[in-house]
């Protein structure tokens, strides 16, 4: 009696792991469950104000930054732009960016449509008020600050440097830098869409 529970008792644990996260080969970190699904308020390029529902069922790549960013911000955007540009046209619908500038002060909504424009449709830019930015960052383990203003009042913002991909669920799935080949790029969003 005893045998025949301890056996069902290994059948149990082995069907339940077979229900855990598929885990996939990412080129980047894989970071599944490590962080919150995503979740935010904040306002839109259109001006609206805009939750995680308006990329319901799509791959998301979650970063921030802001439009006056020398260097990194449009390395990134550029990036995956290219990274983009290897999907098909059904997967590169599956996928949108999600640029979160932490500059609200300088990137009004008008100034971020114009800038994500540039780098394509799929890329949505979003700002909030210091509460909502401070919300957001927190929950994915980031962080930003400001510079002192020069005579002009021209100052740099601190940032944080990771892009977290989130599956079409909305669950974080996946930690890239701006240092990967594009095809690596490419090759995690096409994952993404699968999940």
């Amino acid at each position: 009696m005893r045998i025949t529970w301890l056996l069902a008792a290994a059948f149990l644990v082995a069907l339940l792991a077979g229900c855990g996260e598929a885990r996939v080969d990412f080129h980047g970190k894989d970071i599944t469950g490590v962080m919150d699904d995503l979740s935010f308020t904040l306002t839109s390029e259109d001006g609206d104000t805009v939750s995680e529902e308006i990329v319901a069922d799509k791959a998301v790549v979650l970063f921030f930054g802001y439009t006056h960013c020398p260097d990194y911000c449009p390395m990134t955007l550029t990036l995956l732009a290219q990274a983009m540009n290897k999907l098909s046209d059904p997967q590169r619908e599956q996928v949108r960016v999600l640029f979160v500038s932490v500059d609200p002060e300088r990137d009004t909504p008008k100034l971020l449509k114009e800038y994500t424009d540039y780098f394509g449709p799929e890329v949505i830019g979003l700002t909030g008020n210091k509460d909502q930015l401070d919300d957001v960052t927190k929950r994915y383990r980031t962080a930003y600050g400001y510079g002192d203003k020069d005579e002009e009042g021209n100052y740099e913002v601190s940032h944080g440097l990771a892009m977290y991909g989130f599956d079409k669920s909305g669950r974080v799935r996946l930690l890239m830098r701006n240092d990967q080949p594009v095809e690596q790029v490419a090759d995690d969003l096409k994952a993404l869409t699968d999940l």
